[in-house]
């Protein structure tokens, strides 16, 4: 999209590549019973999403994309509406604002721009990953994608959250920071990644390091 890899949809795989297997793996630490409801902020193709719903079967979840070319191309070539999402066709920040909802977890992929000058929108990380945030439930995951604002969406997930982990992925740019409660580190996420057999093999690819308060 745009100059952008921005989905990757294989029949029958719940994983698509490494940077979608990043944004979704923190679920992976949650236990079963809090994979409840997750909010996927940047739906695109539903890359994530598929990965959201294989780890969480029973979950709640909603993707918000601002494209509605994107979600009719989704739903055309990515089957989509098989993975049973409450899918908004809206504005992620227009959602925020109306939205009152909480989430074990959220997972903002926000973009604007196109190409190589691919970037978070000026409304991120501030002021309004606050907004962001108060949509994560009690005890549940904030997961953040960024690029070049990566040094900055990390100190902003870590001022808000009293757990931070930063995700790298091996051949790639992106840097998703990880905010939690204050059990939350690197070598417990990666241990529950390590744990889950679906996502087992994406270690090989994915680099956890604990965020400094």
């Amino acid at each position: 999209m745009d100059g952008t890899f921005a989905s990757l949809y294989t029949p029958g795989r719940a994983r698509s590549g490494p940077v979608w297997d990043a944004l979704a793996a923190p679920l992976a630490w949650l236990p079963p019973a809090r994979r409840r409801s997750v909010l996927l902020l940047g739906l695109g193709g539903g890359s994530a999403a598929r990965l959201a719903r294989a780890l969480a079967p029973r979950a709640r979840i909603v993707g918000v994309e601002i494209d509605p070319a994107v979600v009719r191309t989704a739903r055309r070539d990515f089957d989509l509406d098989a993975l049973g999402l409450e899918v908004v066709v809206e504005d992620a920040r227009r959602f925020l604002r109306r939205d009152r909802r909480t989430y074990d977890l959220v997972v903002e992929d926000v973009f604007v721009g196109s190409g190589r000058a691919v970037h978070k929108p000026d409304w991120l990380p501030e002021p309004e990953l606050d907004r962001v945030a108060r949509r994560v439930a009690s005890g549940g995951l904030l997961v953040c994608n960024a690029l070049d604002e990566a040094p900055a969406v990390a100190r902003a997930v870590g001022r808000r959250f009293r757990g931070a982990v930063q995700i790298g992925v091996e051949g790639y740019d992106n840097r998703i920071s990880v905010g939690g409660p204050g059990t939350l580190c690197a070598r417990g996420l990666r241990a529950a990644v390590g744990a889950t057999p679906l996502l087992a093999s994406a270690l090989r690819d994915l680099r956890f390091r604990t965020l400094s308060s």
